[in-house]
């Protein structure tokens, strides 16, 4: 398998492992068949800045102690982010309220102009096409129904998909994000490698990993790394989105093979971690008086 290596100010992402960050990505694809170094985050600080030496095919990478890593590629990726484009179409003769290129709107979608309203890119929240698609909902119905019935629009459970190979599903907060809010938290984690779907595709690689308050089924995030992540992932934002516990899914039926079945299993890691040692103590002692009386 050709591996990928994912650089930003502060991410840094490889096959066998990833951290989260912020800024501007930047893909790596090493040369297929040339050799690759097994880098882990600990081995680099956040890139600071990237140069390409075109003849030898090599990006060279250094950190804020001028530590330099050279990587061997076939083709590079950059991916700077998108700016909203609001020009061009009258909106400043209009004086349509703006903050830092993006428009300014109220919870139901409306501009500072009660008829005109906005969606997708040019409001800057989620970049994304589903984003695009929830918020467009919110737009249609406000037209069309105001002010009879207004509905305000609301981002709970926002899915989040990187399309790398393996693919980086997630909802939710991370343990991060879970640390630096100081919750209460832990950590259930499955790896797909012990999953018979994934072994007969040949794509054993990655793990579900779920954010729980410590103790309780509440879901409060999910990343899942492996091959259709993305697909697996709508079971807990549905999840999240109507309250529904690890339990739920626990207790629901999932088709044998499939990749979804990780879910469940993930929701059974978590169970068994939270069994309840107090009643499984006193059933043994009923079955073990039961049998002594057979």
């Amino acid at each position: 398998k050709v591996k990928a290596t994912i650089f930003t100010g502060l991410l840094y992402r490889h096959w066998n492992g990833y951290k989260e960050g912020k800024r501007s990505h930047l893909l790596v694809i090493p040369a297929a068949g040339g050799p690759s170094r097994d880098l882990t985050p600990g081995d680099f600080d956040s890139p600071q800045y990237v140069r390409f030496d075109k003849i030898s095919k090599t990006a060279i990478l250094a950190d804020q102690q001028k530590k330099e890593i050279a990587v061997a590629f076939d083709e590079v990726l950059i991916a700077s982010g998108r700016k909203s484009s609001l020009t061009g179409f009258g909106l400043e003769n209009l004086k349509i309220e703006m903050d830092k290129g993006e428009l300014v709107l109220d919870p139901f979608m409306r501009t500072n102009y009660p008829n005109i309203f906005a969606c997708g890119d040019v409001i800057g929240r989620y970049q994304f096409t589903h984003g695009a698609a929830h918020e467009a909902w919110f737009v249609a119905v406000n037209a069309l129904f105001s002010p009879l019935k207004k509905f305000k629009i609301h981002y709970k459970a926002f899915p989040w998909v990187t399309y790398t190979l393996p693919e980086v599903a997630r909802v939710g907060i991370n343990e991060a994000e879970a640390k630096a809010q100081k919750l209460d938290y832990e950590v259930t984690s499955y790896d797909l490698s012990d999953l018979d779907r994934a072994i007969t595709d040949s794509e054993a690689n990655g793990f579900v990993k779920v954010i729980t308050p410590k103790g309780k089924d509440q879901i409060l995030g999910v990343t899942i790394v492996g091959a259709h992540a993305g697909d697996m992932l709508p079971e807990f934002v549905l999840a999240m989105r109507w309250g529904l516990g690890l339990n739920k899914i626990l207790s629901t039926i999932h088709p044998y093979p499939t990749l979804a079945e990780a879910n469940k299993y993930a929701a059974g890691m978590w169970r068994k971690k939270n069994a309840p040692e107090k009643v499984l103590s006193w059933l043994e002692k009923v079955h073990r008086f039961r049998r002594q009386g057979l």
